[in-house]
């Protein structure tokens, strides 16, 4: 019986739908998610994607740092648990995350066992920590390349108290990708834009090989104005209040909205407001910003407009 990465090597689609360059990204994804939950919990405000040209991606945060600590349990450090062990990580039970994305506490285990190296990083504690991993297992790289199995963590380095934060670098493993296989970074770019749209405040800079050099790209989440601006639909589609609350980002609500009759055109632009700012619609559109209710909630439940755009 097949247990732990194991079963991941052996069937890969079962965990990120297939091997070709959909898979490849949605590994990218898997860690991107991860510091996207350190964000969403108000713990990270910074996040860099890197894809570089050899085919591997390093995702950084500066969010609370994975646990290095060794958990009694196992024996194992915190770090060495959520890369190695399924359903180790942080959302999957104790309330660690509020919300999160991904692949539910597997993510991370499942990019590690798809890579034929991944090193990962952790600013905790006053200091840097590091691990790497050859598919799978835990040990160090030398300088010649030779790898030597081992648990015990890499400590170096001195640095503030204040300073915490995550590096995980991955190299998809070829015995598992097809030769050829390369990330579609439109695909990595769209999914960051979708993340700073849900996102108060943080900012996600992507860097990839261009034609003349490396390309940076820098998003940010966007007020609420700059959100209704760049709609599809006409801003006049909404209540007439609603530009200067949502210049002004005022918590008060909107009589106009309350009281006038409600259009589909109008409960559509409510739940791609309520996509874009407030995350998954729950009847309750602009919660985050400007406390505007919706009198059809099942109209923004349902309704086939909520897409980023």
């Amino acid at each position: 019986m097949l247990e732990g990465l194991d079963a991941v090597r052996k069937r890969p689609g079962m965990y990120i739908g297939s091997t070709d360059s959909r898979g490849l990204v949605h590994l990218v994804w898997e860690i991107l998610d991860n510091a996207i939950d350190e964000a969403t919990a108000g713990y990270c405000d910074k996040i860099d994607v890197e894809v570089f040209e050899d085919g591997s991606v390093q995702v950084s945060d500066n969010g609370r740092g994975i646990p290095v600590d060794i958990q009694p349990e196992t024996g194992l450090s915190g770090l060495e648990l959520v890369l190695t062990k399924l359903h180790a990580g942080g959302k999957f039970g104790g309330g660690a995350y509020g919300a999160s994305g991904g692949l539910h506490g597997v993510g991370a285990s499942v990019v590690n066992a798809l890579s034929s190296k991944l090193v990962a990083e952790v600013d905790r504690d006053g200091a840097t920590h590091r691990l790497a991993f050859q598919r799978g297992v835990p040990g160090r790289f030398a300088k010649n390349g030779r790898f030597r199995k081992t648990n015990e963590l890499e400590r170096s380095g001195r640095l503030p108290k204040t300073v915490t934060g995550t590096r995980v670098r991955f190299w998809p493993d070829p015995e598992i990708f097809p030769a050829g296989t390369t990330i579609d970074v439109s695909q990595v770019r769209e999914r960051i834009r979708q993340r700073c749209f849900l996102v108060p405040g943080l900012t996600v800079v992507l860097t990839y090989a261009g034609g003349e050099g490396p390309v940076t790209e820098t998003f940010h989440s966007k007020t609420v104005w700059s959100i209704l601006s760049t709609t599809s639909r006409p801003v006049t589609a909404l209540p007439t209040c609603w530009p200067s609350m949502a210049k002004s980002h005022s918590p008060r609500r909107c009589p106009s909205f309350a009281t006038a009759p409600c259009t589909q055109r109008r409960c559509n632009a409510v739940a791609e407001f309520a996509w874009r700012c407030a995350g998954p619609p729950t009847g309750t559109a602009g919660s985050c910003r400007s406390s505007i209710r919706c009198p059809h909630p099942k109209v923004v439940r349902t309704s086939p407009d909520l897409i980023v755009r």
